[in-house]
This record gives C-alpha cells, structure tokens and sequence, in this order.
C-alpha cells in the first residue's frame, strides 16, 4: 500500500456494501482493506450480482458474503445480526450504494417522479442513516469508520445527474449529522467525493464519456483518477492517520471541485 505500512488493519473487521464488479470504488477499497489486514464482510442484491461479487469476496477470504437490498429493514436487520454473531463487532462500514431510475437520470430534473424521487432518497441517501444506525452498538468505542461515496453533483449542477445530485447532497449532509451523533461513541463519518471513474453505476449516467473528457481537459491536474485513488483515500480515514478526521467531505477528482465554468 502506497501510503500505510505494515498490516494497519491487522484484526479489524470491515463490512463492504455496493461491490458490483471487479470495477467497483468499493472494490478498490476492500483491496486496501485486505492489503493491510482487514478481514471483509460483502453483500450482494440478487442472483446476478452475487455471480460476479462471490468470487472476488472469495478471492480475499471474505468470512461473510451475505444478500441485502438496503430498502428492506429486515434484511439489513440480518445482516447485522450476521455480523454480530460471526465477529461479535465491527470496526469498518464501507457504503457505496446508490440507484436511481434511469429516466429520471435523463432528461430536465423538473421532470423527475416522485417514486423516483423516494427510491433515489431512500437507496441512495437514507440506507447510509439505516446502516450506520445498525452498525453503531456494534462499532462504539473502537475508534471505527464509516465510508461513504459521493460526487461534486451534490454541490453544482452536472447535466444528467438529476435526482442523484439532490441525493447526495442529501447523503452528505447525513455525513455530518451521523458525525455529530456518533462522535462520542468514537465513530467517525466521512465522505469521498470522487471524479468520474468507469464503474458499472456509472453506465448508467448518459453522456458519462463527455463527462470523462471533460474531467481530462479541464482540472489542474489535466488526469482522471482511478479507482486506486478512492481506495487509498478510504484506507487512511480508516487508519489511525485519520483519527481526527470526521463529518468530512473529501475530494479525490484532479481538483475538478475547484474549477469555475
């Protein structure tokens, strides 16, 4: 690992959501994770997701590899229960999940249903409250770190992001109230918001190449990122280099945030 040594998370126990694929942002921090000796935990939604998800769970010794739909209460409540009777603790939730329907992706925002609106709110933005509210009994006191994903569409307007832009700003703004909640039971709540990286989510979003090029063209950097970048920056939150760092969002995207037009 490029910026910790040794086995920093030697005996900790990590708890993956949203893997989909071997080019996952939540993939890449697993492998951190794993590198510094983490022992994993995964979930998948629904038989196609766990072909691709059980062998790369399997591939770094997950001892959980478990359904979820972050919708249902109940699964999230197994889930948890999973957790707890296998490792009886949890020092480590990644949360890298986020849907909206494909046509409120596309299009004007004025336009955007209000189920769509809900399912966006719900899976993208709430299930990281649900999650973190669960894994708080089993995290306090352990100095533990919660991770979650976003992007600069909270901020500003990014044609074709619509719904999910509102969303993760919603998620964002849960980050620091999750923060402010969990703090005095030493649990610490950040952010990452990451340039566009091809991943299966970002399929999704119409005109992602353009948005790709433009991120080449027009930051600082002149670079787009990779994967590795957003799992090396998820390692140190983790870590102890990060200890005082919550309620944070932090940026890894070539400085694209701060550009003007």
């Amino acid at each position: 690992m490029a910026i910790l040594s040794g086995k920093p998370f030697e005996g900790k126990k990590a708890l993956i959501l949203g893997v989909a694929n071997e080019r996952s942002l939540a993939w890449s921090i697993a492998q951190h994770l794993h590198e510094g000796g983490a022992q994993l935990a995964f979930t998948y939604l629904g038989d196609a997701l766990e072909r691709r998800v059980r062998p790369l769970a399997e591939s770094v010794q997950a001892e959980i590899i478990a359904p979820c739909n972050v919708a249902d209460d109940q699964q999230l409540d197994a889930l948890f229960q999973q957790v707890k009777d296998r490792w009886g603790h949890l020092d480590y939730l990644i949360h890298s999940v986020a849907f909206a329907n494909k046509e409120d992706l596309e299009g004007r925002f004025v336009n955007t249903s209000r189920e769509g609106f809900k399912m966006a709110m719900d899976i993208s933005a709430y299930s990281l409250v649900a999650t973190a509210k669960r894994a708080e009994p089993l995290m306090e006191g352990r100095n533990g770190s919660i991770v979650t994903l976003s992007y600069y569409g909270a901020e500003k307007v990014v044609p074709n992001y619509n719904v999910m832009g509102v969303a993760k700003a919603a998620l964002e703004a849960s980050v620091r109230y999750l923060a402010y909640d969990l703090g005095t039971k030493k649990i610490r709540v950040n952010a990452i918001s990451a340039g566009p990286v091809k991943t299966l989510a970002a399929a999704g979003i119409r005109d992602f190449r353009t948005m790709l090029a433009a991120a080449e063209q027009k930051t600082p950097l002149h670079e787009t990122i990779s994967a590795e970048d957003v799992g090396a920056l998820a390692a140190f939150l983790c870590s102890p280099l990060g200890k005082h760092m919550t309620g944070c969002t932090l940026y890894v995207d070539s400085g694209a945030h701060i550009m003007g037009a």
